[in-house]
């Protein structure tokens, strides 16, 4: 029997030994792992034992390795052992790189009855007794009770990826022993953490630290410190949020996250990862996942396409391989990052795995003989996962006992019938199997069987016919948008968000939470990693900003729709109940009630303190009593229907909207006997304001006793903190209920107290104050005084450098809360500012104003206004209050379609209370729909819509904006006008006329020829048969000598003899069925003077020497015709000369220059003269000519009359003036001033514009405006030369003159069409 079992032992040990090898050959060929990846070691080996039958036997060993670095302590047990176990066991462990084993033997022996007892009845009172008994024997442990106080806790954290996060905690111990000191555990969403490449925790001496090196958004969650001990555990929580970092390219998407490793085999691994959010950027359109061997930086892209699910099967792996893997993004802009690699993984069987990383494998070496049978037949066979190529079966392992290894076959059969073995390379061990390279679309059955080297079982019952549908799986594989969200105050930073789940969760991964500023649409994750409850509180808020909500669920389909958004809410703190009153007084008693006071509790749980509760009891007793129904508002209570003599003990409860809080501490006896001391009472709620650090200003109520006469002053009295000397601040009683108490050392904290005092003498002490510290808040600011640049009122403004929920600006004038705002007093306040204004201030508003804000550690400050700097404020106002509007631009028109003029100007700014008239030639423009106004941009503007020669004059704006005013005129006269008045009729008649009948392409022009012919000509287009053109001058037709080419569309109309008779008003028309087009050119003014120019210009450079002609009677010449002949054609650039010599001897040159001799302007007139009404204008110049010029004047084209009023005139021949007393607005125009004699001259235009007393001066605009000469009265005399007198030449024959121009010219009022 030893023989045999020694030979059993010795055969399976050296089969195990075998099998360790070849594993550990297989696995070293290809190890490329770390430094630190170590195989498996036993730490604590099996122990061999003998035991009696029924009892309980333990084999307990403890293996060490990497991976799975963490030691495993397996147990195997036998409750109640029989001979039967008695074997020798063997215990394997593995991994990827190696595996060990150890044994251990078992021998179990026949118990012999103790006398009296049965084998049952020992049993049971081993098994029941025993376990009584051994209870009854263990002492009650009492352990060492710890008390742990954090001393400084860790906050959120708000990182991005790529950076790096410590967490750290400081805390005391009491007591603080050395041998049991707390453990500290660190959680991540209760996952506890250890210290690994991921994260570093470094423990000791009242710190702890966590510490990730690289954030992902892996490490985001809520992050919780147990300090754990025997006796109890402390604990601290913090959400740490990592968000998404700097992507590749612009608007790429975040990474994905939180990648696992699914159904390892031989050759396949599945990978899945949870989707990012993309609240900004764009929609998902798949994913890439790489892979790459452990020992390697090589990564390798696994999928050629974008997948849209977040799981993916990577297959084409090595046997006995680890690999890392990892995933990206992809949207329309790029590919996100990649996420964090996941831990290595080797590529083998399940079973095999199992061994590797940790698995024990317990064989009983007798167990190992017996039948070898193959494989009885397959249940629960089933598809328990489907994709697009491949589905993953799952089956239970039938019961088998022989020792013979076994494997598994899988088959498939398409719609034809046939089953096709899939593994027949790779045998299976684990009841899991997933089979790729399906065809998508296809309907597959699945069947497996068993199987070991004796033969196959039966084959199991087929699968269901499998079928995927991508495209329904992808519609509606998202889960439906999450229900209703709710959002409750959590903090002053944080919200409290809750919602209903989806109603199709659909494999629900968690949710995303999305924030929003109200009014805007910007949309910022609040988380960025997928939460798996209903709630989440959002850190990180805005105090006081409101915020709206939504949430959206996932799963690895993508994202679903958004759920609505949640109702807005503000952030801030949530409401608690108040602290205790404290500090309980008497102020008066009359023998048979008592006047109360207390102080208001130090925290009123963000919430005002609404109403106090008052019980009373005897002095001795228990048992409290309320004695007022209902609660009162006011911290002064008067407690009537008291026992005179007795003594009583009261406290006094808070309560806001959060409920009542705890009881004050209870008052010290109070004896209800009645006071009649002449001295007052004492004084109450002591306050402070404007505590800096050496002064502080002190307010206090008047005392409810007053003694025998009245109150006259009051002293101020201060003493350091835990001494009892008390120091008068004022000698002198001061009469009102405030007092600064200056020369104070900063940083000392100083109680006080306050006397009143009347006839009889200085009154009771009040209670002390608590303690207060000279020293100024950090921050604080002061008060500031200043007169509105734009409304003129008086503004003092106070920025408070706290701010809480609750908290009010009380504004003061000499220490008492302005209540009357009936004299145009405003408070307005707008987050951490308050702004006291003066709408109408007088003298008497001169003063101390002060300002606290409630809720608040004390911050309050004071101005002073006095006397004199209110007057200058008051004289600043009345500036500002009456002020001229400023202009960014003068009043202007533009021409709109129809012809309508639009007349328009542009203020500097303007309000919505902005009015305004529009007046031609004093006329006031009529008609609310046709004027408007731009607030944000400051147009005004008016729209006529016929615009006739009527219309010729001065424009002008008025505006009233509050107490400013502005004017601006535009004159339209003359040239101006007419251009103006062109241009709106050619509008009108180009939106009126048919666009498809007959029309001009271009219109009229005057062209001179070379040859010096004058000829208009135009272009004509859409014509037909039936059309028919027409010349016209002044509405008389003109019949051509050739008829116009109405083939080529160019038609034109030579001007024979073109001189001042030809000149005139020239029209074409074109017309048919469909309709009529008109052009027309004005030959007059400055285009018949552009035409003469050119025809001097071409006439003088052309021009043949001058010759003598003889005449029908013959040449007739006498000696007074002797000399030399000369004519000279000019043009406003160069002059031609031709000369005939007659003199012979002693000839003479006629040449000369008439610009020397004829009228000009030499200096003195301005462009533009800007004038108050009823002032006298004066316009003065010099001018020169030979012989000396005449001066007339004009005003808008028309002569100027001399009146009364208006006189002109010209002294000495050089200095012209125009004189006009008491200006009026109708004097504002263009007037235009003519110099002229016998060889011509010149005329210059000045713009005056009259403007009202108390209106803003015009701003004077000067513009370069040409001299316009004028040429010589025909024909022309030559000068004599002065330096020896001659006898004057015959005159030249000239064309008639032309009239003396007016002004500048005008341009043609047909302009060019535009393109």
């Amino acid at each position: 029997m030893e023989e045999r079992y020694e030979h059993k032992t010795r055969m399976h040990i050296e089969e195990m030994v075998r099998i360790c090898e070849l594993k550990a050959k297989m696995l070293d060929k290809y190890v490329r792992e770390e430094p630190m990846i170590r195989g498996p070691k036993f730490l604590a080996r099996l122990r061999s034992h003998t035991v009696y039958e029924n009892t309980p036997v333990k084999l307990i060993c403890t293996v060490d390795g990497f991976p799975q670095p963490i030691v495993h302590l397996t147990v195997y047990c036998v409750c109640r052992c029989t001979t039967d176990d008695t074997a020798q066991y063997i215990a394997v462990a593995g991994n990827s790189h190696g595996q060990v084993s150890c044994q251990a033997s078992i021998v179990v022996k026949r118990s012999v009855p103790l006398p009296g007892y049965t084998r049952s009845s020992l049993s049971f009172v081993f098994f029941f007794l025993y376990p009584v008994l051994s209870a009854a024997m263990l002492p009650k442990i009492h352990y060492t009770k710890i008390n742990i106080t954090f001393l400084e806790k860790f906050g959120p954290v708000f990182a991005s990826e790529g950076g790096s996060a410590s967490l750290t905690a400081t805390m005391t111990l009491e007591p603080n022993l050395a041998n049991l000191q707390p453990e500290a555990q660190w959680y991540r969403d209760d996952e506890r953490l250890f210290d690994s490449k991921w994260v570093k925790i470094d423990t000791g001496r009242g710190v702890t630290t966590l510490t990730i090196p690289t954030l992902f958004k892996d490490d985001e969650g809520l992050y919780t410190l147990r300090m754990v001990t025997k006796g109890g555990t402390a604990e601290h929580s913090a959400f740490v949020s990592v968000a998404d970092g700097p992507p590749p390219v612009p608007k790429a998407p975040g990474a994905p996250m939180d990648i696992k490793i699914h159904d390892a085999n031989r050759d396949y691994v599945i990978v899945s990862w949870k989707p990012p959010n993309t609240t900004t950027e764009g929609p998902i359109l798949g994913y890439f996942v790489d892979k790459c061997e452990v020992g390697t930086e090589n990564w390798a892209q696994c999928n050629d396409h974008p997948i849209k699910i977040c799981k993916y099967p990577v297959s084409g792996l090595f046997e006995g391989h680890s690999y890392y893997f990892r995933v990206r993004a992809v949207n329309s802009h790029g590919i996100s990052k990649p996420c964090r690699m996941s831990d290595p993984i080797a590529a083998l069987d399940p079973t095999e795995f199992e061994k590797l990383h940790g698995g024990f494998s317990w064989i009983c070496a007798e167990k190992l003989e017996g039948e070898i049978f193959p494989y009885p037949s397959i249940t629960s066979f089933h598809v328990s996962e489907i994709d697009r190529t491949y589905v993953v079966l799952s089956w239970k392992a039938p019961a088998y006992s022989s020792k013979a290894p076994m494997w598994y076959f899988i088959e498939k059969c398409l719609e034809s019938g046939a089953w096709q073995r899939v593994n027949t390379q790779v045998p299976i061990r684990s009841p899991r199997y997933a089979v790729f390279d399906l065809a998508e679309g296809k309907q597959y059955q699945f069947r497996v069987l068993s199987a070991n080297i004796y033969g196959n079982s039966e084959p199991s019952e087929p699968t269901a016919v499998v079928f995927y549908d991508y495209v329904y799986e992808m519609s509606s594989g998202v889960p439906s948008a999450p229900g209703q969200v709710i959002a409750t105050r959590e903090s002053d930073t944080s919200v409290l968000i809750q919602w209903a789940p989806p109603k199709e969760p659909n494999n629900l991964i968690g949710y995303y939470i999305d924030q929003c500023v109200k009014g805007s649409m910007d949309w910022e994750s609040a988380n960025h990693k997928p939460r798996k409850n209903t709630k989440f509180v959002v850190s990180g808020l805005t105090k006081g900003e409101t915020y709206v909500f939504r949430v959206q669920a996932i799963n690895e389909i993508g994202l679903s729709d958004e759920s609505q958004e949640s109702s807005p809410l503000t952030v801030k703190a949530a409401l608690t109940h108040p602290s205790a009153p404290y500090d309980i007084g008497v102020l008066s008693c009359d023998g048979h009630s008592m006047v109360l006071n207390w102080k208001k509790p130090l925290h009123s749980g963000g919430s005002k303190i609404k109403e106090y509760y008052v019980d009373k009891r005897r002095s001795g007793t228990t048992m409290w009593r309320e004695i007022h129904i209902p609660p009162v508002t006011e911290r002064l209570y008067k407690v009537e229907g008291l026992t005179e003599g007795a003594v009583y003990q009261f406290h006094v409860y808070a309560a806001n909207l959060a409920g009542l809080g705890p009881a004050s501490k209870h008052s010290a006896d109070f004896t209800c006997e009645a006071w009649t001391m002449p001295e007052p009472g004492p004084a109450y709620d002591l306050t402070f304001t404007e505590v800096r650090d050496d002064s502080v200003v002190v307010e206090w109520q008047k005392p409810v006793y007053p003694g025998s006469g009245p109150i006259t002053g009051y002293h101020v009295e201060y003493a350091k903190k835990g001494t009892s000397e008390w120091t008068t601040a004022n000698q002198t009683a001061v009469s009102h209920r405030f007092h600064k108490v200056t020369n104070l050392e900063v940083g000392t904290s100083y109680l006080f107290r306050v006397r009143a005092v009347n006839a009889a003498g200085v009154g009771m002490a009040s209670m002390a104050s608590d303690p207060v510290t000279a020293k100024a808040v950090a921050g604080s600011q002061e008060v500031s005084c200043v007169v509105d640049e734009k409304s003129g009122d008086i503004v003092m403004s106070f920025e408070s450098c706290q701010i809480s929920e609750g908290s009010q600006f009380i504004w003061k004038k000499d220490y008492k809360e302005i209540t009357d705002f009936s004299k145009g007093v405003v408070i307005k306040t707008e987050g951490s500012t308050s702004k006291m204004i003066f709408t109408n201030a007088d003298k008497e508003d001169f003063g101390t104003y002060s300002v606290s804000v409630t809720n608040t550690e004390g911050v309050s400050s004071s101005h002073t206004i006095t006397a004199e700097e209110l007057a200058k404020m008051l004289a600043l106002s009345y500036e500002i209050r009456h002020p001229i509007i400023p202009l960014k631009s003068e009043l202007a028109y533009k021409i709109l379609e129809r012809g309508r003029m639009r007349f328009w100007l542009q203020a500097e700014e303007i309000s919505s209370k902005v009015t305004y008239k529009f007046f031609a030639n004093n006329k006031e423009l009529s008609g609310p729909n046709k004027m408007g106004h731009d607030v944000s941009t400051g147009i005004i503007e008016f729209i006529m819509d016929h615009f006739t020669e009527e219309n010729e004059g001065t424009f002008t704006c008025q505006i009233t904006d509050g107490g400013g005013k502005a004017q601006s005129s535009l004159v339209l006269i003359g040239d101006a006008f007419k251009a103006a008045l062109a241009e709106a009729d050619f509008q009108r008649r180009e939106y009126i006329r048919v666009k498809e009948g007959p029309h001009f392409s271009e219109f009229l022009t005057l062209q001179v020829g070379d040859d010096c012919s004058v000829t208009l000509v135009c272009k004509v287009a859409n014509l037909k048969k039936e059309s028919v053109f027409h010349w016209f001058k002044e509405d008389t037709e003109i019949i051509p000598d050739v008829k116009p080419d109405l083939g080529s569309g160019v038609c034109k109309l030579p001007i024979k003899l073109f001189s001042l008779k030809t000149a005139g008003l020239y029209k074409a028309t074109i017309s048919d069925d469909r309709g009529k087009d008109m052009s027309q050119i004005d030959i007059s003014g400055k285009v018949f003077e552009d035409a003469i120019n050119k025809i001097s210009q071409l006439a003088g450079a052309s021009a043949a020497e001058l010759v003598i002609s003889c005449t029908a009677t013959g040449i007739q010449l006498q000696y007074k015709d002797k000399g030399k002949y000369s004519i000279f054609i000019t043009d406003p650039e160069n002059s031609h000369k031709r000369t005939l010599d007659l003199s012979g001897d002693g000839q003479y040159s006629l040449s000369f220059s008439l610009s020397q001799y004829r009228g000009k302007v030499v200096g003195g007139l301005p462009d533009v003269v800007t004038i108050m009404e009823k002032k006298t204008l004066s316009l003065t110049c010099t001018v020169r000519g030979d012989p000396k010029p005449q001066v007339s004047w004009l005003k808008n084209g028309a002569d100027v009359e001399p009146d009364d009023q208006v006189n002109y005139q010209i002294t000495d021949g050089k200095f012209a003036s125009l004189t006009i007393k008491g200006v009026s607005m109708e004097d504002s125009g263009r007037y235009t001033m003519i110099v002229q004699n016998k060889y011509g001259g010149e005329s210059v235009d000045i713009v005056v514009s009259v403007y009202r007393h108390g209106e803003k001066i015009p701003e004077a605009k000067p513009t370069l405006t040409p001299k316009t000469i004028i040429p010589p009265k025909l024909p022309i005399e030559i000068p004599q030369p002065k330096t020896q007198p001659a006898p004057a030449p015959a005159p030249a024959p000239s064309p008639a003159p032309p009239k003396a121009a007016p002004g500048r010219g005008m341009k043609s009022p047909t302009p060019t069409r535009r393109k």
